[in-house]
């Protein structure tokens, strides 16, 4: 006689297919977490490799990459724990198998809540640059890929702006080996040129390791700063990009800031 109380071959079989139904989910999250997790790390290479590129930081792919990878490791264990249950329990006629599946609603929940996280997310990142001040715009358009020279205009003459920028100079403690005029330069050869001053400054603290990491460095150390004045009067502050530098010498990450100190230098001279 059949025992009632015993899981019939086709519900066997059902409750096989449901957790090879739910193996598959857990392994498409942790798949998709994956290359979310690596998205990050990508996109920094790819500003590496093209200076002219300016990134948002999208350290945060990280977290939500690991959250999908850790919600497809629990949907594959809870899974296996659900389908010894159900080999445990009454045959299909009894009312526990009308219970809705909490495993399912809670990863619908869950990946509701990490969808729109990762929205919002994708949304502020999108909205930053219109925070960006309107010297750092004009940076990021006026990146050359090809010699990845940025260039900002400034608030100020020549003149006044050299001079701002030997102040923060030597307020940073930064020695300045020369200051090159150009200009006054092409005017004793009886030569006409727009006010154009160059700045050659560094610090061996600083210069050294770089030195030391990539010798060819030295090539474009001590830092320098161009200042220049256009056909219309205006004012214009440029310098070699650092992750153009970076990527030319092949420096290590954690030296970036050794050479990314320009940035505030120009940044600062320009307000």
């Amino acid at each position: 006689m059949k025992n009632d109380s015993s899981l019939t071959l086709r519900d066997a079989l059902a409750a096989e297919r449901t957790l090879l139904a739910w193996i598959r989910t857990g392994l498409a999250l942790m798949g998709l977490g994956f290359v979310l997790a690596r998205f990050g790390i990508f996109i920094r290479e790819v500003s590496v490799l093209e200076p002219a590129l300016r990134t948002q930081s999208y350290g945060l792919s990280l977290w939500f990459g690991t959250a999908l990878i850790l919600l497809g490791v629990a949907v594959c264990v809870l899974s296996v724990l659900r389908y010894l249950r159900l080999l445990k329990q009454p045959s299909a006629g009894s009312p526990s198998f009308m219970r809705p599946s909490l495993l399912g609603v809670a990863t619908a929940i869950l990946l509701a809540v990490l969808g729109l996280a990762m929205a919002a997310y994708l949304l502020s990142a999108r909205s930053a640059p219109e925070n960006i001040p309107s010297h750092a715009k004009e940076a990021s358009v006026s990146a050359i890929p090809e010699n990845g020279i940025v260039r900002i205009a400034s608030s100020h003459p020549v003149d006044e702006t050299v001079s701002k920028l030997q102040e923060i100079l030597r307020a940073k403690g930064v020695k300045l080996f020369a200051v090159v005029d150009h200009s006054g330069e092409a005017a004793a050869a009886g030569l006409k040129m727009p006010n154009t001053k160059l700045l050659i400054f560094g610090n061996p603290k600083a210069g050294t390791p770089l030195m030391l990491a990539s010798p060819s460095t030295a090539l474009d150390l001590p830092l320098k700063i161009l200042v220049s004045e256009d056909s219309q009067g205006k004012t214009w502050i440029s310098y070699n990009a650092p992750p153009y530098l970076q990527a030319r010498h092949r420096l290590p990450s954690e030296l970036l800031p050794n050479i990314s100190v320009v940035e505030a230098l120009a940044a600062k001279a320009a307000e």
